[in-house]
């Protein structure tokens, strides 16, 4: 079984729905309990599992825990994999193991009661392991890319000459997310479009600044978009500037997509790219260091086809489906005996 509280958008809300059909469709048997959320609701259906709706919320919810004891009792589940703090921190004790999946660094208060966790990079790893978690009940298993395939966007749809350069960033618009920083690059790049997938508390903010550097002619806000595949195939470079991120799923899904990636040297992303073997690496924050590497893409079309092909063989080797989720099973079979 499988829990999420979760936010409207977000990477881990969306890996959420990404491994949950991937266990279904791998021969798991899966249900679900999660905020109510139109999108993923019509998602796991799409994946033909079950799930239940609960409010998550605190700190007076009552009704959480007794919608997860009655999923628990209904499907008698061998483990419950619970996406996030809220959701470990809702999960009650049950004849069953509790595994928390950590994809950033979180308080463990609300995994106290887990039988294991598991971190999807080396830092969030080092991280529980220095609260005091035992190394022997958390294991390393990182996301792995999930593109659904689709013809590219038709740049016109937005505004965008097909002849000109074109960025893609993905994500939530929120500080640690860097845009701000692609946004001061792309000013110094006069050809360059850009198209920002993602929503976000920091919207205004960005596109106040893009109109005060006059680059707005230039800048797309796309909102929270499920057609990924379809930007991919449409641009050029994918940007991923984050100035804080454990792991990184736009990495793994621009490898996957074969387009080319300038990144930054945040844990993450750092750990999972070689600098000009397949990706460019930029520190964080540097506007004059990003820009240059968006340049240096845009004027070696060559380079870009080397990193593209280099990431796509990562993924297959080492970022597949059929291999992360082969680590689950394995811990799955560990946990249950």
């Amino acid at each position: 079984m499988t829990v999420l509280a979760g936010a409207p958008v977000g990477g881990a809300e969306t890996f959420f729905i990404t491994l949950s059909g991937a266990l279904a469709q791998t021969g798991h048997t899966v249900c679900s309990v999660l905020k109510p959320n139109k999108l993923r609701q019509t998602a796991l259906e799409e994946e033909g599992i079950g799930y239940a709706t609960a409010p998550f919320a605190s700190p007076f919810d009552w009704t959480t825990p007794r919608v997860l004891r009655k999923a628990a009792e209904k499907f008698h589940p061998e483990i419950i994999l619970a996406f996030a703090g809220r959701a470990a921190k809702a999960v009650p004790k049950g004849p069953y193991k509790v595994v928390g999946r950590l994809g950033g660094y979180y308080n463990l208060a609300n995994f106290r009661h887990c039988d294991h966790l598991v971190c999807n990079s080396p830092d969030v790893l080092r991280h529980v392991i220095v609260q005091g978690w035992q190394e022997s009940r958390a294991t390393l298993i990182p996301n792995f890319a999930s593109v659904p395939d689709a013809p590219p966007a038709r740049r016109s749809d937005f505004d965008t000459p097909d002849s000109a350069p074109l960025a893609l960033a993905l994500g939530r618009l929120h500080p640690n997310k860097g845009l701000d920083v692609l946004i001061r690059a792309a000013a110094r790049i006069p050809p360059l479009y850009v198209w920002i997938a993602g929503d976000g508390d920091e919207r205004r903010k960005l596109e106040q600044l893009a109109h005060g550097l006059n680059i707005a002619d230039r800048v797309r806000f796309l909102g929270w978009r499920s057609d990924r595949g379809a930007l991919y195939g449409a641009a050029d470079i994918c940007v991923y500037p984050s100035r804080e991120e454990p792991f990184g799923n736009i990495v793994v899904e621009a490898w996957s997509s074969g387009i080319p990636l300038v990144t930054t040297h945040t844990p993450g992303p750092a750990w999972l790219a070689r600098d000009h073997e397949d990706a460019l690496l930029v520190p964080v924050d540097d506007v004059t260091a990003l820009a240059q590497a968006i340049e240096e893409l845009l004027e070696s079309p060559a380079l870009g086809e080397e990193l593209a092909a280099a990431g796509e063989r990562r993924v297959a080797t080492e970022f597949s489906r059929s291999a992360v989720i082969g680590r689950y099973a394995e811990l799955f079979r560990a946990l249950t005996g």
